[in-house]
């Protein structure tokens, strides 16, 4: 029987777990382990057979894409027959790929927009974005709120920013029996998560970037949205041979992301830079923690599944990096490339505040952009 997405998620989970997976069905001495959380919790077997393992597993996703369709409902209740209709459309390639990095409103994006929803509905909108995303700190939902408070902090700087300056859409009718998306955004930021048949199908493209790097805010705390996923970078490069680092090195300089708004399904053709196969575990588990904070944004539960996904596959990944590694000047850039996944980091130059660099980021996947619904 072939190996269906399903079966490889759940290999991959029981394999970190040091489990063995035949024929799709998880065997364990002494228990069972349940869904992406449980590799670190075994389910006393006596509750029942091992297929018990493969159904709640599925429970669990359902059940969260439920929270997420309920969350939904709520908010579309709070709107009226106009604001519904701009929440509410159709699943095309044209509205899924109407996303940017640049602060163009309503002229590259679709959804109803933040500044013209009132305080419950704002909160009701909000409410749906953070039932769909992660609960880390600095990464899902908090990092997605300290993005908007980025555009309000440049907002006092210049024109055209601000948090209100974000637009939400339903691309198609929120269910656990249908297809669909969550598409949210606005400056600097652009979230994906792509439902069918009650599971997650697609958490990407997902974009991300920040001006400047860092900030203190009115309350005299400080926010670095992006910090994380800067270490983790810093942390892979920086464990690197000089002959690593040789190989690694592009030939080719970058001033932005190759594969941001417009550019669906342009991965290049051959791979390149340093295998992540000729790496020791520990650099192996590095480039893990470095791919972690973009999967991240989507619900604790896919984006456990997801990760597993990239750690089987980190024997066809690729990682590499053009500039310095040190990932404070203008033109750094480091790219994580496999089977699935794929990550870019670039420094650039400020566009507001011109003396500092300002961070753009993108992460997709070769099969489940958009939820795999489109080819491009």
């Amino acid at each position: 029987m072939p190996e269906t997405k399903t079966h490889r998620r759940l290999k991959s989970k029981w394999k970190r777990a040091g489990v063995a997976f035949v024929a799709g069905t998880a065997l364990l001495l002494g228990g069972i382990y349940v869904n992406a959380d449980a590799a670190t919790t075994p389910v006393d077997s006596s509750a029942g057979d091992s297929s018990a393992a493969g159904t709640t597993a599925a429970t669990d996703a359902s059940s969260s894409v439920s929270d997420v369709v309920d969350a939904a409902d709520a908010f579309l209740d709070t709107l009226d027959g106009d604001q519904q209709s701009d929440v509410l459309l159709d699943f095309t390639e044209a509205n899924a790929t109407a996303w940017s990095n640049l602060p163009c409103g309503s002229t590259c994006r679709v959804g109803i927009e933040f500044s013209t929803l009132s305080d419950e509905q704002l909160t009701a909108a909000k409410a749906v974005i953070e039932t769909a995303t992660g609960t880390g700190s600095g990464t899902g939902y908090d990092q997605i709120t300290q993005i908007l408070a980025a555009d309000d902090n440049l907002g006092e700087t210049a024109s055209g920013y601000g948090s209100g300056n974000y637009y939400l859409a339903f691309l198609g009718t929120p269910s656990t029996d249908g297809t669909w998306q969550l598409h949210f955004g606005g400056h600097h930021l652009a979230v994906n998560l792509t439902y069918k048949d009650g599971e997650v199908e697609g958490t990407t493209p997902f974009f991300i970037g920040v001006e400047p790097t860092s900030w203190t805010g009115d309350d005299g705390t400080t926010y670095a949205p992006l910090s994380g996923m800067r270490d983790g970078m810093l942390d892979m490069i920086g464990s690197l041979s000089s002959s690593e680092l040789s190989e690694a090195k592009l030939s080719e300089s970058f001033s932005d992301v190759l594969l941001g708004p417009g550019e669906d399904g342009d991965f290049p053709e051959t791979k390149e830079g340093l295998a992540v196969s000729e790496l020791t575990d520990d650099q192996q588990e590095l480039v893990l923690d470095a791919i972690e904070p973009w999967v991240d944004v989507a619900d604790d539960t896919t984006a456990a599944s997801v990760l597993s996904d990239y750690e089987s596959d980190l024997d066809e990944t690729y990682i590499s990096y053009s500039g310095s590694t040190d990932l404070d000047t203008t033109g750094d850039y480091v790219r994580i490339d496999g089977p699935g996944v794929w990550i870019e980091f670039i420094c650039q130059n400020g566009l507001v505040y011109q003396n500092q660099v300002h961070y753009h980021t993108v992460y997709r996947d070769h099969d489940t952009d958009y939820g795999g619904e489109f080819s491009f």
